[in-house]
């Protein structure tokens, strides 16, 4: 019985790791996003809004043409459009960032449905995504074999393959950010528009053009997410299927500090906060607390209230780039 025993915690343990990755990799990708744009000086927060549109897109163009990269590429010019088009409002025209966030985000959460009822006829879901278009899970068979090694391999095994690729190029997406933003020269100067856009200026580097630069990935990374959300976890798209999920990736990146390896520990945090919370999903209640079977709604709600309580108590002091969300008017 012991043995059993170890071996069905090993099981769980596995399990519960894989579904924080899983959960945690659109949290990933949108505060990778966030991280560009605020380290540049621009609040981003659309981030809702740009993941909701390009799951959107992506469904779409994935139930109308069966084709992946097709689906990726459209999802792709949707994002980026969206972020030039907070660049256009907020930084060549000096637009209230905040507001321009909200409005993306009420803008992409009445759009999707109005289009998704208007096209599909589904009360705003899409279609569901043919089987073909969605993203395979890579290394199954490496995770098989590392599963038959007793304990450890079991639960690495489980944790670690059998994910989408988005799964591993998130977690890539954040070395790449960080060797991106701290051991290269534009990285350099995309901080220090963030931190001291004048002395950018100075120096003739177009403070504009950088911001602009880290809009673009911005929107690209959010699109990742919002494929990842209709590609990999749920196979149609269905009205506000992101689910606050880009607030608490905004979350994430105050709690990282601005800094993508801090980001990357935040998002893992809540993403196994998340996990934890749908293996409690049917859990009953001591009998000194009354018995019976804990209630759906605070099984759902326990994550966002920990993100607040995790925050709020936890975070230390946390320090913004010193020009984030000022607009650079430059002098003449």
């Amino acid at each position: 019985m012991g043995d059993i025993a170890v071996a069905d915690f090993a099981l769980m343990v596995g399990t519960v790791l894989a579904s924080t990755l899983r959960v945690a990799t659109p949290l990933i990708l949108c505060a990778l996003a966030g991280t560009l744009s605020e380290r540049s000086g621009v609040i981003d927060l659309g981030l809702e809004g740009k993941m909701l549109a390009t799951a959107f897109t992506a469904a779409t163009v994935a139930v109308l043409t069966g084709s992946l990269i097709l689906a990726v590429a459209a999802a792709m010019a949707v994002g980026v459009a969206l972020s030039m088009l907070h660049g256009f409002a907020c930084v060549s025209h000096s637009g209230d960032q905040v507001v321009m966030g909200m409005a993306i985000n009420m803008t992409a959460a009445g759009l999707t449905v109005v289009l998704g009822i208007a096209w599909f006829k589904q009360g705003g879901q899409t279609l569901p995504i043919p089987e073909g278009v969605r993203l395979d899970e890579w290394f199954k068979g490496v995770g098989s074999a590392v599963s038959s090694i007793p304990l450890i391999g079991t639960v690495f095994g489980i944790a670690l393959f059998g994910h989408t690729p988005l799964v591993y190029g998130a977690l890539a997406l954040v070395f790449a950010v960080w060797w991106l933003l701290y051991r290269t020269r534009l990285g350099l100067r995309i901080r220090a528009s963030g931190e001291n856009p004048a002395m950018v200026d100075a120096a003739g580097v177009p403070v504009l053009g950088l911001r602009y630069l880290a809009l673009a990935g911005n929107g690209m990374l959010a699109s990742l997410a919002g494929c990842y959300l209709v590609l990999a976890l749920n196979p149609q798209f269905i009205p506000n299927m992101t689910a606050g999920r880009g607030y608490m990736a905004l979350a994430a990146m105050i709690f990282g500090k601005w800094h993508p390896l801090g980001a990357l520990l935040a998002c893992l945090l809540f993403g196994f906060l998340d996990a934890v919370a749908i293996r409690l999903q049917g859990a009953v209640l001591p009998a000194l607390l009354g018995g019976g079977a804990v209630p759906v709604q605070a099984i759902q709600a326990l994550p966002y209230v920990l993100t607040v309580v995790l925050l709020a108590g936890f975070i230390g002091q946390a320090y913004a780039p010193k020009a984030l969300g000022r607009a650079y008017v430059k002098e003449r």
